[in-house]
C-alpha cells in the first residue's frame, strides 16, 4: 500500500453520514483485521473533557490546542466499542450533555483543528488502521487505498437511530429524528471546509437494504484484496 509520512501502513477509510452506519462497521472491520481503530467524531468530545480535567478555559483557543496535541485517546475495535482517555475508559463520560456542548465550542478554535489533524494522523500504526469519520478519505487520509463511503436514506438512517434510542430506553420522536438528519445533511454538504463528500476515489456503498454482515463483508473482502496486491 502507498506511503503517508514515510511508512507504509494500511488504512482503510469509512466516511459517510451521521447513521449510515460507519461506526459499527468500523469497529468491525478493525477487529477482523486486527488493525487499529480511529472513532474521529470522538475527538472533539475528548479534547473537552481532557482540557476540563486538566482545568483549561475552553476559550483559551493555545491552551485548548495543547491539550488536543498531547491527550492520549484509544479506540476499542470490539463490540464493547469502549473509548480511552489518558488510559481511563470514558465511554460513557464523553456522552454527556455537558460535555457535547463543550465540543461545539472547541470545535470552532481554529488551532484544535489543526491539532486535531496531526493527531489523527499519528493513529497510522502497523499493522494498519480502520478510521471511521467525515473526511477521513478526502482530507485526512488523502492517499488510502481503500476509502469507503457508506450512506443510506435518511428515513433508514432516522429508524436506526430511533431503534438504537429506544433500545436503550431512551424516548424519541421518528419524525423530528428525520428532520435532524436531512437538515444535518444539508449542513454537512454546504459547509465550506471539509464538505461532506465522497473523496473522488472512494467506493459509495448505500446500506438502506443491507444488513450490517453483508457491508461488512464486502470491505473486508475489498480490504484483503488491497492487502494481497502489495
Amino acid at each position: 500500500m502507498t506511503e503517508h509520512g514515510g511508512r507504509g501502513v494500511p488504512v482503510v477509510c469509512i466516511d459517510g453520514p451521521s447513521g449510515s452506519g460507519k461506526g459499527t462497521l468500523a469497529r468491525r472491520v478493525a477487529e477482523a483485521l486486527g488493525y487499529h481503530l480511529l472513532d474521529s467524531g470522538a475527538l472533539y468530545r475528548l479534547t473537552a473533557l481532557a482540557a476540563t480535567r486538566r482545568s483549561v478555559d475552553l476559550d483559551d483557543e493555545a491552551a485548548v490546542a495543547e491539550v488536543a496535541a498531547t491527550m492520549q485517546p484509544r479506540f476499542d475495535p470490539t463490540a464493547d466499542g469502549c473509548t480511552w482517555l489518558d488510559g481511563d475508559d470514558v465511554t460513557r463520560e464523553i456522552r454527556a450533555e455537558t460535555v457535547g456542548m463543550d465540543a461545539s465550542l472547541v470545535a470552532a478554535l481554529p488551532a484544535v483543528r489543526e491539532a486535531l489533524l496531526a493527531l489523527q494522523r499519528g493513529f497510522r500504526q502497523p499493522p494498519g488502521l480502520v478510521a471511521d469519520g467525515r473526511d477521513m478519505g478526502s482530507v485526512v487520509f488523502p492517499d488510502a487505498p481503500l476509502k469507503i463511503f457508506l450512506t443510506a436514506s435518511a428515513e433508514e438512517r432516522a429508524r436506526r437511530r430511533h431503534k438504537q434510542l429506544m433500545d436503550k430506553g431512551i424516548g424519541a420522536n421518528l419524525p423530528a429524528l428525520l428532520k435532524d438528519i436531512e437538515a444535518r445533511d444539508e449542513q454537512d454538504a454546504q459547509r465550506a471546509a471539509s464538505p461532506m463528500k465522497p473523496a473522488d476515489d472512494a467506493i459509495v456503498i448505500d446500506s438502506t437494504s443491507l444488513a450490517i454482515e453483508e457491508v461488512t463483508q464486502q470491505v473486508l473482502t475489498r480490504a484483503r484484496d488491497c492487502l494481497q496486491a502489495e
